[in-house]
């Protein structure tokens, strides 16, 4: 029998101070009798088999992949060993630790990559420009390897400082991510030569930071864009494509009912000008003081 208390009521989140916030179904707050059992029990196994790691399996972590498993313990205890497993395989410590994307100023003029702010619901705004891809000149500056470890390094960055800024912000938790996928002058071709990329990149957000999507727009879909589409569909689960929206090139309306025109760049219909570029500004309530990528204030 574990030490571990035994299931009770799930109370609401510590630290509240938007009067309005209910919290979703499947979160700490709102948790049905048989899914705070399924807590506990997930909770009492890994600490009794000693994979509980205190400082990171809290109960907002240990949600993400009971929803991801649609709370069957024994499954979502799988998908979090195969993630430990992955962790210690991936040297996720250390890349925390030692990693530096150097070459991130010059890679983001070939494949812009970045965090901006904050949508009306707090969550972290998540830009990716696909159509500005130069394949030839992207992997003269960097590897898929060290593009591969940016995206750890930015997950883990997500966890641990973008998403309690933004909680802190909002006065509620914030757990999830908007993400704007710019197709514009996407080629099929460039795609195909990152392909390999891009589905280990699907890859790492579904398997090992699972319930981490909130909202997902892909813009500036381009004619034949259902080519692309059917290509990376098949390495998204049910609930992810659910969670995506496809626009075309008139997706401004649609952004700025979600994100504040303020905190939205203007290259895509809001009015955020960052001093030298919102896609190397790193602004958000994650960067008080407004550093830079490369830390220059």
């Amino acid at each position: 029998m574990s030490t571990l208390e035994q299931a009770s009521a799930s109370p609401m989140p510590d630290g509240i101070t938007d009067p309005n916030f209910r919290p979703l179904s499947g979160r700490v707050g709102n948790l049905t009798v048989p899914q705070q059992h399924a807590l506990q029990t997930l909770k009492n196994q890994l600490h009794d088999e000693g994979h509980f790691v205190q400082e990171r399996m809290d109960d907002p972590m240990l949600l993400r992949f009971l929803r991801a498993r649609k709370f069957d313990v024994p499954k979502a205890k799988a998908m979090l060993l195969a993630a430990e497993q992955w962790r210690r395989d991936m040297k996720v410590d250390d890349i925390v630790q030692n990693f530096e994307f150097t070459e991130k100023e010059q890679v983001d003029q070939y494949y812009p990559q970045y965090y901006h702010k904050m949508d009306k619901d707090g969550r972290p705004v998540y830009i990716e420009r696909l159509g500005k891809l130069n394949v030839p000149a992207l992997y003269g500056l960097t590897t898929k390897e060290r593009l591969l470890q940016r995206l750890v390094l930015e997950y883990e960055k997500f966890l641990t400082e973008r998403v309690p800024a933004c909680s802190a912000a909002v006065g509620h938790p914030v757990e999830t991510v908007c993400t704007i996928l710019d197709l514009k002058g996407v080629s099929l071709s460039s795609f195909y030569q990152v392909r390999d990329y891009v589905n280990e990149a699907s890859k790492i957000g579904q398997d090992r930071y699972p319930e981490c999507m909130g909202k997902f727009y892909i813009i500036n879909a381009p004619w034949g864009f259902s080519a692309v589409w059917s290509l990376i569909k098949p390495w998204l689960d049910e609930v992810t494509v659910s969670k995506i929206e496809i626009l075309g090139s008139s997706y401004q309306q649609k952004l700025l009912q979600d994100i504040r025109a303020d905190d939205l760049p203007a290259d895509l219909g809001g009015k955020c000008n960052c001093a030298g570029g919102c896609s190397l500004s790193d602004a958000g309530p994650w960067n008080p003081e407004g550093k830079t990528a490369n830390g220059v204030a």
